[in-house]
């Protein structure tokens, strides 16, 4: 397979207005955030000789910088969530509402949070970090998680922001404090007629008896449900969550999963994570001897009792080099010549990743970087036959992390098909063969950061965000077109 080959897109000529196409809008579009500090809009109207204008929004403060953005994919609307506030805004960034969830008084060490009982611990005003953003279609919300109060979440109307419930009287409404962006993600799941399911993975900052690592709670439509963010299924025996285990952090004091991204394809959810390698029996103190593994974690939307867990690491190679570092990713639908390409159907999912080069010092990676894309298909292919291989009583469930040693695989004459969901054997699973993307891309300098596509007159159109504020662009229109037609190249 011929890599598909990034072009640029050059009108003969600037564009008038009624031959401009309406710019689409974004689904869920976290990576469309690729400008944190000041968040840039193109505006499809002529501009000064012809050029884009550009709108701008910034904070009422500085330092109160954005984390999360997602466009409403009915209305166009943008909602952004920074340090203390959630805004609402126009397709043109014209201000609507601003929700104010911070400061507060608060301190790390009050288990429950103060907001349930007093706490005897000194406090201080404290910044609430947006950690989660979501839009809940079905009921017309916003969920946003914050990190105040060890992770308390609201449910905002979108209309106005006005707060529908705010949970936070059980355990389980607590989902992390760590403040750092990129280390949670959120999945909303939900069938006609039905409740709805968030899915949750965070890092949990040597906090694992308070915080599960992944989990699934109930989403009920009545946002007053006193099941609301209860964990799906949760008994002495089996729940909807998973834990980090204290003798892994005794091994590996450093260790934590970082959720960079998470989605919903076919009868599945996925999650995106950044863990430090644990071998088995190996402690590992200091923090830059740690070998990190981008993973590809699968489970059944059906699956409360989570034995459909499978994780799988993942990255991309060029000229010998490996991009193993996962820094952002996007699900989209791919062109016309880029499904030819990776022999799908243009209604496949695929998933554009992008890497940094090597597995060492994640929080502070290499400039050398990888635009790397996996179909769904092959994803789910190398899950199942892992499966299959499992088994037939091959090999170990390698997940040290989660079991502490090498567990062996059972045999069973059990039918693995493309939607099997696990049985209460061989779960959960793990893997040692990374699934290979195909690279379309990498650069040496300027750190990608962000990614986006969408589907322009039948190509694959990829928008890049980097670590100086930058967007990879096109004179006019920035946009990149995928033509499946030799070696990737780029123009900035």
């Amino acid at each position: 397979m011929r890599a598909p080959r990034i072009c640029v897109l050059l009108p003969s000529a600037p564009l008038r207005m009624e031959q401009r196409r309406p710019w689409p809008r974004a689904a869920e579009a976290d990576s469309w955030a690729v400008v944190l500090l000041s968040m840039v809009w193109v505006l499809l109207a002529p501009g000064v000789a012809g050029m884009p204008q550009f709108s701008t929004f910034h904070s009422e403060n500085r330092d109160w910088t954005f984390n999360h953005l997602t466009v409403h994919r009915g209305t166009g609307a943008v909602y952004v969530g920074a340090i203390n506030r959630v805004y609402k805004l126009t397709g043109n960034l014209t201000i609507q509402v601003a929700h104010k969830t911070g400061p507060e008084e608060d301190n790390k060490s009050c288990y429950p949070p103060l907001i349930v009982q007093p706490c005897g611990e000194v406090l201080t005003l404290t910044n609430n970090v947006n950690k989660l953003l979501i839009i809940d279609y079905s009921e017309n919300r916003l969920l946003a998680c914050g990190s105040l109060y060890q992770g308390v979440c609201k449910l905002l109307r979108l209309d106005d922001l006005f707060i529908l419930v705010e949970p936070s009287h059980k355990k389980e409404h607590y989902l992390s404090s760590v403040n750092k962006t990129g280390t949670m993600y959120g999945v909303i799941v939900r069938s006609d007629g039905e409740d709805g399911k968030l899915f949750i993975g965070t890092a949990v900052d040597g906090k694992q008896d308070y915080f599960p690592t992944l989990s699934s709670r109930k989403l009920p439509r009545d946002p007053e449900s006193s099941a609301m963010l209860d964990y799906e299924l949760h008994s002495d025996f089996v729940s909807s969550l998973i834990k980090i285990p204290s003798d892994t952090l005794a091994l590996v004091a450093h260790f934590d999963i970082f959720y960079i991204y998470g989605f919903a394809s076919g009868g599945f959810v996925y999650f995106l994570t950044v863990q430090p390698e644990t071998p088995e029996g190996v402690a590992i103190n200091s923090a830059g001897d740690l070998f990190y593994t981008s993973r590809i974690v699968r489970l059944c939307k059906d699956d409360p009792k989570f034995h459909s867990y499978v994780s799988l690491p993942f990255g991309c190679t060029r000229a010998g080099v490996e991009y193993r570092l996962l820094q952002a990713a996007y699900l989209a639908k791919p062109g016309d010549s880029l499904a030819q390409a990776f022999n799908i159907s243009g209604q496949d999912d695929v998933l554009f990743a992008i890497f940094s080069k090597g597995q060492k010092q994640y929080h502070h990676p290499p400039d050398d970087s990888a635009l790397c894309a996996f179909p769904i298909r092959a994803i789910n292919l190398q899950i199942k036959e892992r499966l299959q291989s499992c088994y037939q009583g091959e090999g170990n469930l390698e997940l040290n992390w989660l079991l502490g040693k090498d567990v062996q695989c059972t045999k069973a004459p059990v039918p693995i098909d493309d939607n099997f969901c696990g049985l209460d054997i061989n779960q959960p699973l793990g893997g040692s063969t990374a699934v290979e993307g195909l690279t379309l891309y990498t650069t040496s300098r300027d750190r990608m950061t962000s990614v986006a596509s969408y589907v322009y007159n039948g190509y694959s159109v990829v928008f890049v965000g980097t670590k100086s504020g930058k967007l990879k662009k096109a004179p006019e229109l920035l946009l990149f077109l995928l033509l499946s037609s030799g070696p990737g190249s780029w123009v900035d």
